[in-house]
């Protein structure tokens, strides 16, 4: 049994005080009777709540895919710096967190959520889970850098990395009329500014970089700022 304005703060009706409002303007019933008490228990798992007419579905857990714009730091908190959390309503941002992270440079999905096992479960080494990243570079990425990614590359840790896929984009023109070096990239790890770090074995400095997917989950429509909860499936899919 839970309380009633905590069951709706928890699905993302608001806080608790802006709740309490809701449930005071009669919106909010359950069962098919209107509702007005914030202590009322109710079991989500038989009992049905609705805010305008509209039922509300209760998760256990919350999952977020989420286009993390650059300039803000993958934390919950930060004293200078904005971040990530800062793009959600207080009631998700205090009780979830982002799996992984990405640099404050870099943009992109970037998956939140307050089930900590799925967490610990994406981020064990033991469990390998493909990412692909765009990367602007400021030259011409070599064509043997393909064979050397699928390889894996010494970057200055204990192991060489894992197998990656190397996709080398064709030149683009910009505005300036300057070359434009791009390329995907997809590895099954997650260590410090490894992306960076591979493109450096082949003399490339990466000047942008933007995380294109995380397993099944891709930006689609979304911008950057934005964010989406996850499907049934698509939550499944992240815990094979």
């Amino acid at each position: 049994m839970i309380r009633l304005d905590k069951f709706l703060a928890d699905a993302g009706y608001g806080t608790r005080s802006e709740v309490k409002k809701q449930l005071k303007s009669g919106i909010v019933s359950v069962n098919g009777a209107v509702c007005k008490k914030p202590e009322e228990k109710i079991d989500p798992a038989c009992d049905v709540v609705t805010v305008a007419a509209k039922e509300v579905v209760y998760e256990a857990f919350s999952y977020y895919l989420f286009y993390k714009p650059a300039g803000c730091v993958t934390a919950k908190t930060d004293a200078l710096h904005k971040t990530v959390m800062d793009y959600f309503p207080e009631t998700v941002s205090k009780n979830c967190s982002p799996v992984g992270r990405l640099d404050k440079d870099t943009e992109g999905v970037l998956l939140i959520t307050d089930d900590g096992g799925l967490n610990h479960h994406l981020m064990s080494p033991a469990h390998h889970v493909k990412k692909t990243y765009y990367a602007v570079l400021d030259r011409e990425v070599p064509v043997s850098a393909i064979h050397q990614f699928a390889e894996g590359v010494d970057i200055g840790d204990e192991k060489k990395t894992l197998p990656a896929e190397l996709e080398i984009l064709p030149k683009q023109m910009q505005d300036t009329e300057a070359l434009v070096y791009h390329a995907n990239l997809t590895i099954s790890e997650g260590r410090f500014h490894q992306v960076k770090r591979m493109f450096e074995t082949v003399g490339c400095h990466v000047v942008y970089l933007k995380r294109l997917s995380l397993g099944n989950l891709s930006l689609g429509e979304l911008n950057p700022g934005e964010y989406r909860r996850l499907s049934e499936a698509e939550v499944t899919d992240l815990r094979k």
